[in-house]
């Protein structure tokens, strides 16, 4: 299975803000801009997070052809949603990266959860290419189910990788 992931563009909100679950906006422009960049094979299957920075870009490159699933949204951070990093308690994020798997950040979603329900999509998904248009969290979780680890595995590298997809990025998993 060949698997295009894109990441959204970059949403409409203040730098250092804690956004997972949140519908947070996207620009016009930045929305054109990402689609604009973007080069993709024609005619996959596309899958989209429901939110709307994800679901918008979806749309735009496939209209009417979109499939929203709420299993590739960003985690949810509960109570620390909208707020920024700096205003969230030290101890509650030293806390999570004590314990990436199963503390809940904000009292909401834990990294187990996320991958369990990453994972339950793509055991649903049956079809030899497609597009995804998702958020850097789920593209890290898809890209270590890729690899073949367990799921806690899976779920911890996903956690603990360095963040480097940029906005509008693009990763190819099985080609």
């Amino acid at each position: 299975m060949t698997l295009y992931l894109v990441r959204h563009p970059q949403p409409d909100v203040a730098p250092g803000l804690c956004y997972g679950a949140s519908d947070v906006p996207v620009t016009e422009t930045e929305l054109a801009r990402v689609h604009a960049s973007l080069a993709l094979p024609r005619g996959l299957p596309v899958y989209a997070s429901p939110l709307q920075r994800c679901a918008l870009l979806a749309e735009r490159l496939a209209p009417g052809r979109v499939t929203l699933d709420a299993r590739l949204a960003e985690m949810n951070f509960g109570a620390w949603e909208l707020r920024p990093w700096s205003g969230i308690p030290r101890a509650d994020v030293d806390a999570w990266t004590a314990d990436l798997l199963h503390y809940r950040p904000g009292g909401a979603e834990n990294v187990l959860d996320v991958a369990r329900r990453v994972q339950a999509f793509v055991a649903d998904l049956r079809v030899p290419s497609a597009l995804i248009v998702c958020h850097a969290g789920t593209i890290r979780l898809l890209a270590a189910l890729h690899g073949g680890a367990p799921l806690e595995q899976a779920a911890l590298q996903a956690a603990q990788t360095p963040h480097r997809i940029g906005y509008g990025d693009v990763v190819v998993l099985g080609v």
